[in-house]
């Protein structure tokens, strides 16, 4: 699976956790109805 990513590797919990972090902080307040994908470029929205 990960050598048909772009980034040729999988994706780690702590990636997805730092989006997670990010979103809830006051830093992300003006994002509002985005898809943000967390697949290493392997589809798009």
């Amino acid at each position: 699976m990960a050598a048909g990513t772009p980034l040729r590797r999988e994706g780690d919990p702590a990636e997805v956790a730092d989006l997670v972090a990010y979103l809830v902080s006051e830093e992300s307040s003006f994002i509002t109805g985005a898809n943000i994908d967390v697949n290493g470029g392997l589809y798009f929205s």
